[in-house]
């Protein structure tokens, strides 16, 4: 983590404002008659120093004195105002310049600034007239020594407002936030910017020795006027503050912002109504709509009305008619006896060419799979048995990323480059630690209490002890956490405000000693991480609202732990290993532990949602178990014959209804096999969906299948009866099947992994059931129904009965139609066939249509990750409280390719911020954007590893890069060897190893500032060792380690170079999904604005890339769905018309379930696309049935409708509706939520909507705009007609 130097630049902080000020002072009693004039000091020389080594100035006045030439330069060097005689010695300019390079690596970005702050130091230190505004209030002994107290330090507002102005927007880029967070503890006022600076420091605190009170007016008998030097504006080009350090720079305000994503939409106002334009347009449209079909009506049933009046004389002697008393009498035969038995005309069916080769080809196949049924049950059972044989290589995925991104995705192109070249994303443990509120919708009350800072320690410690076993080898956190000055883990926690030390707690203060490190953790060394940096509370607390953190409800204690790119690895299995036990351990100590306390705890590891994806492969076997016994029963109930007692054990189907069960799961095993054989990993949704989608879809071939040998008669010979009804039903169920496997093998398009797979998984198994159904079914037919006229018992064919079960049914013809039949012949069809409920019907279903178009644009994409997980995972509560309490998004790098570092090109400036870099550099840019992160989705300016660097080597801060006379790096004088380890600069003194270090470079040196290609290489790496310090608090060591790839340097270019930021908050899918879309188009923008590749990265973007265009990928895969659809309809029937109203309605249902998403509020993502694809596919058979009965039926459209329901209304809604009801209503037991709202309610809804569109909306939109009929009436021959397709 950056943060480990930043810890002690706050340390030098404090301690260079002491040390600043008391090396400037020199005072005299303020009782023994001071003298305030020009040319007189205060304060001259050092009279002791406390025994924490701070020096004490004199309290005597003197005149100011000459310096000698060589002082007199380098006091004008820092102090350019400064000129003549002064007030400091050498021994106290030493003192101010040591001090004041602490100061400078955190201002120099903004020299207005810098000139400013040392301006107020040069003005109390050295300043010829140092009496005029300092008066020393009071003096103390040391070592019987008189030494300076405390002063008062008069300056004027304007100075003081000038001085903050130019410095408040500085930023510290290390820290992604201001310089004065860390050297004014975050002052809002330049008053409590002097507060800050002027309190007195207790012993071995950062601080001043003595209380320095700032005044802004002085008494008038005092003789005394407030320092008012003149101050620079940050605003002043000459003086070159970047945009990033000076909003108010002319050049920022001339630069214009790229345009961000913009959330707003188009609305209409009517009134006190505000509406969306698009339901505004629809709302019209279907007022456009109505009125004209209404008007078409009218016009419509008048013609017909006036046709009917003509008409009427020769109604009664219709053709057809003792045709149609004959229908009336057997309307319960199949079609091609009707025909067969009308006395003297019938209906001859004109077939398509593609169903008469269709006919023809079952009606041989019927008569040979009759005759060689075990032939066909053994080859077809053979061959998937074979194809079983890749199971031997089955696989699951479980891996998040392999799951649900796909391979060639640009963000997971850009996570492998930025895991490449620079470092990955360290794994992450957490603990959230909460209060419960008092009342269910009240206030959490604050954690930060003593108990639960000490109910933490507790855990801490079990936390440290805790021990993984690994191949025999005990691993401990420290074994694999992230370290970022190779010492101490980074980890995240308020107890880092004691050093991660509970000894430390009550010599601390105990809980006031940590809000005040809330407010002070930049600035105070006391509230410095054990790791060497700054801990921001906001990434420690959570539940809290603006920077109240002693409100915050919640600890949210975070463990980072390196990372590697290879998961198949000792450090990756380590890591693993101790995140089990960690689980493990939260479970079983820490959980309990919490809930005597009245807190929760979630906890979650890096490994944690692969674990519980794995262990939701056994969440839902006994709801598994249920629902096949129930359609087991189910398809046994529906294949068997109306039970009576005394032929139930012969005229049942439970083991036909048994072996259609073993055929589907067969099925779905060969299709497993056979992508297991190529390679193919399986998923658990494809493990537990699938068999439910293919025993759905199958059972209705099965049930129509069986039912159509039923019809025919008893005293055709069994092969006939066979041959008869495939013909019948052979073509509408390869219609509806290959459709389905179209539908479903469309999704095998979307580029999400797992649904891809589960689509490829499902295609084949539809594809394959189909075959077994038509093959092996057939055989199976065969053999159940030998075994029934054989009055063999069901389950038991070795047992044989004397039942008289043949002559039960000697002919259909004597059954008499259900009850259902009778609804839908007596009730519904007549009910559907009146002008008014026409009207009412067509208007509804075309409303809500309209309707759902309008909600669908309320549709968010993304999945959320705990509904892919079992209900009863601890991950749950955890992705709770996540989104409860967390107050900081996850980090944003920007990642930079080939950056060219060589003096001739402009990419330094065209990439940093300070100053004289371009205005409209990337970094001044992510600095710009994140002064609006509402639209931006950035919190912070970004922590820039090239504006340390420029720092670092820049002349004036003197104190960070340095060279020994031999030209090796000399590191600052607070570091070994320079001083001892423990020990500070000022301990160490100037007559170290480092006396005789100078700075790099002097500005002679450098070209604007700015390095040259040999000196930048060579710079480089030093900046990326040097430790940060107190001296210097810009070493690159921890903070940018991982943020510049150095392989191939050499050459001038820099391959891979990242800047970290971070996002906002993100609690919703649609905020990651919307933060992700504005990121790549502001880096786009940048990108082609600055003529460099840059792009942004996040962890979470792999996961979200899919939903940038999932619209654009749901609409293009429905399309191709229904198009394919439509095309096999059109191919089938040859009719134009009948396939286009198939597709009309296949358009509405998809629509209306779109609609039903945005009412039950489910997202958009690959398995929502996945289900609206395959609900295509299964809308056909509510469909295709109704409406082929509609072509081949006679009379006018009115009559055939009524027919179609007659004869097919029942089958649709027993045969389909209710056994794909029974399929998916199981699923709404799953213990896996993602099943209870993916499958449950989306194929809920599918059902009912196909069910009102196929029995309700088809038949009344064929009543009205119908295709002409294919049955035409001729003269009978006695020849036998050809075959008649009846569905």
């Amino acid at each position: 983590m950056e943060l480990s130097r930043r810890f002690r630049l706050l340390l030098s902080i404090s301690l260079f404002q002491v040390l600043f000020i008391l090396s400037v002072v020199r005072a005299q009693p303020s009782n023994a008659g001071v003298k305030h004039s020009e040319e007189y000091c205060a304060m001259y020389d050092i009279c002791g120093a406390r025994s924490d080594r701070k020096v004490l100035n004199c309290p005597f006045g003197s005149p100011a004195v000459k310096p000698d030439a060589l002082l007199s330069s380098r006091i004008q060097s820092l102090c350019p105002t400064i000129t003549g005689n002064v007030c400091c010695t050498e021994a106290q300019f030493n003192t101010l310049r040591t001090q004041v390079q602490q100061a400078i690596p955190f201002l120099v970005g903004c020299p207005a600034c810098l000139r400013n702050f040392l301006n107020l130091f040069c003005e109390l230190t050295c300043s010829p007239n140092q009496s005029l505004f300092i008066n020393v209030t009071s003096i103390s002994k040391v070592n019987n020594n008189m030494t300076v107290n405390g002063i008062d330090y008069y300056i004027t507002d304007t100075f003081g407002e000038g001085l903050y102005e130019s410095c408040k927007d500085v930023k510290f880029g290390t820290m992604n936030t201001r310089a004065l967070d860390f050297i004014g503890a975050g002052a809002q006022t330049f008053n409590d910017w002097f507060a800050f600076i002027g309190r007195r420091a207790p012993l071995n605190i950062p601080g001043s020795p003595y209380a320095i009170n700032f005044l802004s007016s002085a008494p008038e008998s005092s003789g005394m006027k407030p320092m008012n030097v003149s101050t620079y504006s940050c605003a002043d080009v000459s003086l070159g503050c970047s945009c990033g350090d000076c909003t108010s720079s002319p050049v920022c305000s001339s630069t214009a912002t790229p345009s961000l994503h913009k959330g707003g939409s188009c609305a209409v106002r009517i009134g006190s109504l505000n509406a969306k334009c698009v339901d505004f347009a629809l709302t019209i449209l279907y007022i456009v709509l109505v009125s004209v079909f209404l008007w078409w009506g009218f016009l419509h049933r008048s013609r017909e009305r006036n046709r009917a009046f003509r008409m009427k004389p020769l109604s009664d002697v219709a053709d057809g008619g003792e045709f149609s008393v004959n229908r009336q009498k057997d309307e319960n035969l199949p079609m091609q006896q009707m025909l067969e038995d009308a006395p003297q005309t019938r209906n001859r069916i004109q077939l398509s060419i593609v169903q008469g080769y269709m006919s023809n080809f079952y009606r041989k196949y019927g008569t040979w799979v009759a005759r060689n049924p075990t032939l066909v049950l053994s080859l077809s059972v053979a061959i998937v048995l074979l194809l079983c044989l890749g199971l031997i290589r089955f696989k699951v995925e479980t891996r998040p990323e392999k799951l649900w991104v796909g391979p060639g995705s640009k963000a997971a192109e850009e996570k492998l480059y930025f895991d490449s070249h620079l470092a990955p994303f360290y794994r992450i443990e957490q603990l959230i630690l909460a209060t419960i509120p008092d009342t269910p919708h009240g206030k959490s009350p604050s954690i930060v209490t003593e108990s639960n800072i000490k109910l933490l320690f507790e855990i801490q410690k079990k936390i440290d002890g805790l021990r993984a076993n690994y191949s025999g080898s005990m691993i401990s956190l420290t074994d694999i956490c992230m370290k970022p000055l190779d010492q101490d883990c980074a980890t995240q926690s308020v107890l880092q405000y004691f050093k991660m030390d509970p000894d430390n707690f009550d010599d601390y203060g105990g809980v006031e000693h940590m809000k005040y490190c809330f407010q002070h953790y930049t600035s105070t060394d006391s509230c410095m991480s054990a790791f060497k940096a700054p801990l921001d509370p906001s990434t420690a607390l959570g539940g809290f609202s603006g920077s109240n953190y002693s409100e915050a409800s919640a600890f949210v204690v975070t463990y980072p732990v390196d990372n590697v790119i290879v998961r198949e690895g000792n450090e990756t299995e380590k890591a693993v290993a101790w995140e089990k036990a960690f689980i493990q351990l939260a479970k079983d100590e820490l959980l309990p532990m919490m809930q005597s306390k009245n807190l929760t705890l979630t906890f979650s590891s890096e490994s944690s949602i692969e674990e519980e994806l794995k262990r939701e492969s056994t969440a839902d076997a006994v709801t598994i178990m249920i629902s096949y016994l129930v359609m087991f029963a189910y398809i046994s109930l529906t294949l068997g014959d109306t039970p009576r007692l005394s032929s139930f054990y012969i005229s049942s189907k439970l083991l036909l209804g048994l072996a259609g069960v073993v055929l589907v799961m067969l099925s779905v095993l060969g299709s497993v096999g056979f992508f297991s054989a190529i390679g193919v990993k399986s998923t658990l949704i494809i493990m537990e969906v699938i068999p439910f989608l293919v025993l759905a879809v199958g059972v209705d071939n099965m049930c129509i299948l069986v039912h159509a040998v039923k019809r025919q008669p008893l005293e055709l010979p069994l092969e006939g009866r066979i041959s008869n009804a495939l013909v019948e039903v052979g073509p509408s169920i390869t219609l509806a099947s290959l459709s389905e496997v179209l539908a479903f093998a469309v999704g095998s398009f979307i580029p999400m992994p797992a649904c891809r797979v589960f689509s490829m998984f499902a295609a084949l198994a539809v594809l394959l059931d189909f075959l077994l159904q038509v093959t092996a079914f057939v055989a199976l037919i065969v053999f159940d129904f030998m075994r029934a006229e054989d009055k063999r018992v069901d389950c038991f064919p070795c047992i044989k009965t004397s039942s008289s079960y043949a002559d039960s049914d000697k002919g259909v013809g004597h059954r008499k139609p259900g009850l259902l039949a009778r609804y839908m012949k007596e009730v519904h069809a007549p009910i559907l066939s009146l002008w008014g409920v026409k009207i009412i019907v067509i208007s509804v279903f075309v409303a809500y249509a309209l309707a759902s178009i309008a909600l669908s644009t309320r549709i968010e994409p993304g999945l959320e990750q705990k509904i892919v997980l079992p209900q009863d995972s601890y991950l749950q509560g955890y992705f709770n409280n996540v989104s409860e309490h967390l107050r900081i998004g996850p980090p944003l790098y920007f990642v930079v390719k080939n950056y060219n570092y060589s003096s001739e090109s402009r990419h330094t400036n065209q990439l940093c911020s300070i100053s004289q870099c371009d205005s409209n550099s990337l970094l001044n840019e992510i600095s710009r954007a994140s002064l609006t992160p509402k639209s931006s989705y950035i919190a912070k300016p970004a922590a820039s590893w090239l504006d340390d660097l420029l720092v670092w080597i820049s002349p004036e801060a003197f104190g960070c890069c340095r060279k020994f006379t031999n030209g090796s790096y000399c590191p600052p004088d607070d570091q070994p060897p320079c001083c001892p380890s423990g020990q500070t600069s000022s301990a160490c003194g100037l007559a170290g190893l480092c006396k005789d270090c100078t700075t790099c470079f002097h500005h002679s040196d450098l070209l604007n500032d700015r390095p040259s290609t040999a000196q930048f290489k060579e710079k480089l790496p030093w900046f990326l060792n040097a430790l940060p310090s107190s001296d210097c608090a810009k070493g690159g060591h921890g903070a940018y380690t991982s943020s510049v790839e150095l392989k191939g340097y050499e050459n001038g270019i820099i391959q891979a170079s990242s800047f970290r930021t971070y996002h906002t908050p993100l609690n919703k899918q649609v905020d990651f999904v919307n933060s992700m879309k504005v990121a790549r188009e502001f880096s786009s923008k940048v990108s082609d604005s600055l003529k460099i590749e840059i792009f942004p990265y996040s962890v979470f973007y792999m996961f979200f890339e899919q939903y940038l265009d999932i619209w654009r990928t749901a609409l293009i895969n429905l399309a191709i769905a229904i198009g394919a659809v439509f095309i096999v309809c059109l191919v089938i029937t040859c009719s134009f018309w009948s396939s286009a109203i198939i597709l009309l309605v296949l358009t509405m249902i998809v629509v209306d379930m779109m609609g039903v998403m945005a009412i039950l509020k489910i997202q958009l993502n690959a398995v929502s696309v996945v289900n609206l694809v395959m609900s295509v596919g299964i809308a056909v058979e509510f469909c295709v049935h109704i409406s082929h009965a509609f072509s081949v039926s006679s009379g006018d459209k009115d009559q055939r409708m009524k027919e179609a329901l007659s004869t097919m209304g029942a089958s649709v809604f027993s045969g389909i509706t209710l056994t794909k009801l029974v399929g998916v209503i199981v699923l709404c037991f799953s213990r896996t939520e993602v099943f209870v709202v993916y499958y449950f309610q989306m194929y809920l809804a599918l059902v009912l909507l196909g069910f009102l569109h196929g029995l309700v909306f088809l038949p009344v939109v064929l009543s009205m705009f119908g295709p002409p009929s294919r049955c035409v009436v001729v003269e009978r021959q006695e020849d036998r007609p050809s075959v008649s397709s009846q569905l």
